[in-house]
């Protein structure tokens, strides 16, 4: 497996990746998983891949740690490929789908990644709990409502039948693993908050995650945007805060770590935000997400 970050000068970005990569090995003993860079950092995927045809691999599935399907999941990947195999490599090669959705449903990983790291930042009134429910695995309560019975498949289900106290994802963690109580409970307002893009069907993949946190929390959810799209993340906040929000909390719809977070970080807080997530990096359901991708392009 070849993960695809888009890369950054900030070397926080990369961190990230690596540590996503470490978490999808530890989910996946045994499978190869390797990290790659469009921009900035290196590796890039072609020579990833040519690697390791030459150390007797005979397929690879590429991920793109991506959250939209714009030009970097269009163009420079499909083109990496290709050049790679003009390089010399023959092996089979997969490319999977991005990691936010795709003009479908979104997929309730990434909510409970974006819940857990709203609930880690503390200021909204949630709290991280340690000890999962015993079936499980990875918990979010209350409020996160989904299908019921949704089988999702890559060890992956989703059981809504709690009574009303919200969703259990099963992270194929065997009962092990981190309980996220995302209640928001001082939160009056979220505002979800993106780098940016002025691919609009892009930024109709983000308005679909913003959907889904309305939906699964009960609050209304904005959207912002750090760059290339209005509004900015101050501006954001400074509007809910007119309309009577007083609480508003942002949840930062970022990989990594780098200069377009900090720029929305430190505007949303300025303008009144009681608390800001930190981007998903690592978070256990990512990593799952990573696999169900994977799995998916594999058939």
């Amino acid at each position: 497996m070849v993960l695809v970050a888009h890369g950054s000068r900030d070397p926080r970005a990369a961190g990230a990746t690596e540590a996503l990569a470490a978490a999808v090995r530890a989910a996946r003993p045994g499978t190869p998983v390797r990290t790659s860079y469009l921009d900035h950092a290196g590796p890039r995927p072609g020579p990833v891949l040519r690697a390791l045809q030459a150390g007797g691999h005979d397929r690879a599935t590429v991920v793109p740690v991506l959250l939209t399907a714009a030009y970097h999941r269009r163009v420079d990947i499909p083109a990496a490929v290709a050049e790679a195999r003009a390089a010399g490599l023959r092996m089979p090669v997969r490319v999977a789908d991005v990691l936010g959705p795709l003009g479908g449903p979104v997929d309730p990983l990434l909510v409970a990644a974006l819940l857990r790291r709203l609930a880690e930042s503390g200021g909204a009134g949630a709290d991280a709990v340690s000890g999962a429910d015993a079936v499980s695995g990875v918990g979010v309560v209350p409020g996160v409502g989904v299908v019921p019975g949704v089988d999702l498949g890559a060890g992956v289900g989703v059981d809504a039948g709690t009574g009303g106290a919200g969703v259990g994802v099963d992270a194929g963690t065997g009962g092990a693993g981190v309980g996220v109580d995302a209640g928001t409970g001082g939160a009056d307002a979220l505002l979800l908050t993106a780098a940016g893009t002025r691919d609009a069907a892009a930024r109709a993949e983000v308005a679909r995650v913003a959907a889904a946190l309305a939906a699964h929390t009960g609050l209304p959810c904005r959207l912002a945007y750090a760059s290339a799209a209005p509004p900015a993340p101050a501006e954001a906040v400074r509007q809910l805060r007119a309309e009577g929000a007083r609480r508003v909390a942002v949840v930062a719809y970022f990989l990594a770590p780098g200069r377009l977070y900090d720029l929305a970080a430190d505007g949303a807080r300025a303008a009144g935000a009681v608390t800001v997530s930190q981007p998903l990096g690592a978070a256990e359901e990512l990593a799952r997400l990573v696999l169900t991708r994977a799995a998916a392009a594999a058939g």
